[in-house]
């Protein structure tokens, strides 16, 4: 089976200073790196990681073939990620000593995203999952695609729009949002994530595990989290995702799926970065605590 993610790929360029700069401020960085990044890349190297087959359906810029490269060498299948007008989508990122930070995100491509993006899901197969984030264009219309196909339709509802989940809602089989995103959720639709129209809702909680709503059965199952030290939580969520969809694909039952999703985000907190430092499924199968 195989997992198309319509994903954002961005460059994370990211500048170590003493302190955030205030207006007007010039500052220099003590530290500068560039890293893969993007909800939808971090998602595919996950997906890819944990043994799944994942083609990815995005967009770059001419100056982002060195990202393409990068998905490739981690086992993601880049062949209809498609060269655009434009720069590709990035975040410029300024941390700072205390660990404080600020980011300007420029969604470049991913907004140039166009119907011959959705062509590949021509090949996809009934019961082939398809997700999608909040971070490209024609979510709707993947959506609706991938829907008629027969696929598993999963989405991560991040950056949380409210309209843009509204949109999509009748098309999902699975949505994993994290506690603040699920309670603007809530707000926005008077309904609680066990009463969303939705087979299957994970919600995320950190720390604190999460939390699977099987609405069909009307029950609710709660994973705790694994202990670990974090050192830095970016990427964390993406990470659980694109495993939860590598273990479903896989035909894993959910809550199996769920452990082994919940063990990859615990790995990946214990790190610093984003998709370049996703663990492996070995690894993730090695981790005892």
């Amino acid at each position: 089976m195989t997992v198309f993610n319509l994903g954002s790929i961005n460059a994370d360029l990211v500048y170590r200073l003493p302190h955030l700069p205030a207006p007007g401020e010039t500052l220099a960085s003590s530290e500068f790196s560039r890293g893969l990044g993007g909800k939808g890349a971090n998602m595919s190297v996950a997906a890819a990681r944990a043994a799944a087959r994942c083609v990815h359906l995005g967009a770059v810029g001419a100056d982002g073939g060195w990202a393409v490269e990068r998905l490739l060498e981690y086992g993601v299948d880049t062949r209809h990620i498609r060269t655009v007008d434009g720069p590709t989508g990035h975040a410029i990122i300024m941390v700072d000593d205390a660990g404080e930070n600020a980011i300007v995100l420029h969604p470049g491509a991913n907004h140039e995203l166009t119907a011959e993006h959705l062509e590949p899901l021509a090949e996809a197969r009934d019961g082939d999952v398809f997700v999608f984030q909040n971070e490209t264009s024609l979510q709707r219309e993947g959506a609706e695609m991938a829907s008629a196909r027969g696929m598993r339709v999963a989405y991560a509802a991040a950056p949380f729009d409210a309209d843009a989940v509204r949109a999509v809602l009748p098309l999902l089989d699975l949505l994993v949002l994290n506690a603040v995103e699920a309670a603007q959720l809530a707000e926005a639709t008077g309904m609680q994530p066990q009463a969303l129209p939705v087979r299957d809702v994970v919600v995320t909680r950190g720390p604190d595990g999460c939390d699977w709503h099987d609405t069909d059965a009307g029950t609710t199952r709660h994973f705790d989290a694994l202990k670990v030290r974090p050192v830095d939580t970016t990427g964390a969520g993406d990470t659980f995702t694109g495993y939860l969809l590598a273990g479903l694909d896989r035909g894993m039952p959910m809550a199996q799926a769920i452990g082994l999703a919940t063990k990859a985000a615990a790995l990946m907190v214990t790190r610093h970065g984003t998709a370049d430092v996703i663990p492996d499924l070995r690894e993730v199968q090695d981790l005892s605590l």
